[in-house]
């Protein structure tokens, strides 16, 4: 088949939406598939097509996450998609290429299949400041619906979204197809282990019981509550850690000053953002990873350490319910003293009860993989493309 994946973001940039498209992107292309990418530009002002990837120059957006937001159509990229003769177009984003896609569909009289990857309602102060929040997010909830409405087939990354728009309004069919993960990128024995021991050594983390939290700093991912817990689990420490912060974003200052007020600078290191090609390092230099939000669609952070045979202690939320058994695949905590007394019993488990739980989450993540992933999108993509005949 001839496909098309827009979206407004996709590597170099970090962010689940990003990692997706390029897993769907390799896997199709493995396939035997012609794939295409029609994504922003962050290399240059100009059009740019190469190895099958179309980048369309868009406005650099500072203030979130360093998105960029590029036009809704362009006469110059329409031309080069309709040499692509396309059987289906999927749109994996809402903005600038997003809607691009949409009119390209239209334009070609080819079925979209669309991915619902992000809860706009827990985004909505970036626009709102707190202000008339309720009324933004009235909004979200319909224009959702609407685009719902539009597409050939639609895609929810799990249960839990799936039933929030239906709080919605849609009633449609929801095809439910959890992202899919390349999953020996992050085995043990495809890291380079001189390389890590020589990271810890230059950054003191030798001898030292690691904590992780990789992904976007943001408000919406509640990084301040695993801060918090943590200086809480210090007060009272017996061995030696350290809490390192993998990514970027806008609430970064703020955690850095909560870090100082806490007094427990010396404990934290913060990374920054780091190319998606070295995460797996991250995650091995680290021994838990650690996660307090809960507006996750779908939590590919989760998946990809428990891939990297690391416990993981998060806060509850109902979307890690199909992942995380409490004491039986990974840990959840409820509260900043819940967060250090886990940390404490994870440190303290012996070789025999770690090794069954890490078993247990590699079979629970099975259901996540790159192949069984592909076979889904397929089923998704023929039954759209049907609808056309």
């Amino acid at each position: 088949m001839n496909i098309a994946l827009f979206s407004d973001t996709y590597p170099p940039e970090i962010n689940g939406v990003a990692t997706s498209t390029f897993n769907l992107f390799n896997i199709l292309k493995k396939n035997g598939h012609n794939v295409y990418a029609i994504v922003t530009n962050p290399f240059s002002n100009k059009i740019e097509y190469k190895d099958n990837v179309l980048r369309i120059p868009g406005i650099l957006l500072k203030k979130l996450y360093g998105y960029r937001m590029a036009g809704f159509y362009s006469s110059k990229a329409m031309k080069i998609v309709r040499e692509m003769k396309l059987d289906v177009i999927h749109i994996q984003t809402d903005a600038g290429i997003g809607i691009f896609g949409k009119i390209a569909a239209r334009s070609l009289r080819v079925p979209t299949v669309y991915t619902y990857h992000t809860m706009y309602e827990d985004y909505t102060y970036y626009a709102t400041k707190g202000h008339f929040d309720r009324f933004a997010r009235n909004i979200v909830r319909r224009y959702s619906r609407f685009v719902a409405e539009q597409c050939t087939e639609f895609i929810s990354p799990s249960n839990k979204t799936k039933d929030i728009i239906r709080t919605y309004g849609v009633d449609r069919y929801v095809n439910v197809i959890p992202t899919g993960i390349d999953f020996s990128k992050f085995k043990k024995e495809n890291q380079d282990w001189q390389a890590i021991a020589e990271f810890k050594k230059s950054h003191g983390l030798e001898n030292h019981f690691v904590i992780l939290s990789l992904g976007r700093v943001a408000k919406e991912k509640s990084l301040d509550i695993c801060i918090k817990g943590y200086a809480y689990f210090l007060k009272t420490a017996t061995f030696p850690t350290k809490f390192v912060i993998v990514g970027s974003g806008p609430a970064r200052m703020e955690l850095e000053t909560l870090v100082d007020e806490l007094g427990i600078r010396d404990h934290m290191l913060f990374i920054g953002a780091v190319p998606g090609e070295q995460v797996p390092f991250y995650y091995h230099i680290s021994d838990i990873f650690v996660s307090a939000s809960v507006t996750e669609t779908q939590g590919l952070t989760f998946m990809e350490a428990m891939a990297s045979r690391h416990i993981v202690l998060a806060r509850f939320d109902e979307n890690l319910s199909g992942v995380i058994s409490n004491n039986e695949t990974g840990y959840f905590f409820t509260n900043e003293h819940d967060f250090g007394e886990k940390v404490v019993r994870i440190h303290g488990l012996d070789e025999e009860k770690k090794e069954a739980m890490l078993t247990a989450a590699m079979e629970k993540v099975d259901v996540f993989s790159i192949e069984r992933f592909y076979d889904n999108i397929m089923e998704v993509y023929h039954r759209a493309v049907r609808q056309y005949w």
